[in-house]
């Protein structure tokens, strides 16, 4: 889905005008809707890709360029955090600056379904609340996995729905009531956060993105839920 339907120019555009407009209220609200619990996840993203010690990881779709920075941890790794949202990743070059990181992160513009890397380019790969507004979700995945060494890992953190009904409903009550209050409150573009529950709530979470990965090739998938199944961390191999 796009951010707005009514409008006929691409989901990348929109989603790239969409955070380009939101870049300054969202690390604030980011932490609102999550309560908090994005700077544990961005740890277990972090804990999981230090497994196998990589030199060279791309972070997709890093925003503000907050896992990036958790990846800066891995000792000898090299980072590079790609988004197609400038003023995104201009916060997160101010980040880096501030914690005198540039010599391990290094933030570009750039579309993760034509990614400009050379197949085999890096150990692992990260994409941390992305893949749903990819435009077209398997070339992205695909992408990801060409730009991947061989049995390179693919970590990706996205929102899911939680199968248990109860959880379920609360689930709900925040991501359709809680989230778009937030928006209204905090933000200048009250539509973004409409949008990003409801992208939320039709991406093909669990099983159903288990599938896709394995159709786009990778293999070795495992999948570790977080909040109650609100969130998921799916781990992939090429």
């Amino acid at each position: 889905m796009k951010p707005n339907q009514q409008l006929e120019t691409s989901k990348k555009t929109q989603v790239q005008s969409m955070f380009n407009a939101i870049s300054i209220e969202y690390d604030y609200i980011n932490k609102l809707i999550t309560f908090g619990n994005d700077i544990k996840w961005r740890k277990k993203v972090c804990e999981i890709a230090k497994e196998n010690g990589p030199q060279s990881i791309l972070d997709i779709a890093t925003g503000t360029g907050d896992i990036a920075l958790e990846l800066a941890n891995i000792e000898g790794a090299k980072i590079i955090g790609l988004d197609i949202s400038e003023k995104m990743l201009d916060i997160g070059r101010k980040k880096i600056a501030n914690q005198n990181l540039s010599d391990k992160i290094d933030l570009v513009l750039g579309d993760a379904e034509n990614l400009n890397y050379s197949n085999s380019s890096f150990d692992t790969i990260t994409i941390g609340f992305g893949v749903r507004n990819f435009q077209n979700l398997t070339k992205g995945l695909k992408e990801s996995k060409r730009v991947l060494k061989e049995n390179g890992k693919l970590i990706i953190l996205e929102s899911s729905v939680p199968k248990n009904s109860i959880i379920k409903f609360f689930y709900f009550v925040i991501s359709r009531i809680y989230i778009p209050f937030l928006g209204l409150v905090f933000s200048k573009d009250k539509s973004a956060y409409n949008y990003l529950q409801k992208s939320a709530e039709k991406f093909p979470s669990g099983d159903q993105f288990i599938e896709i990965l394995k159709d786009c090739g990778f293999k070795n998938i495992t999948t570790k839920r977080q909040m109650l199944g609100a969130t998921s961390i799916y781990v992939a191999q090429k």
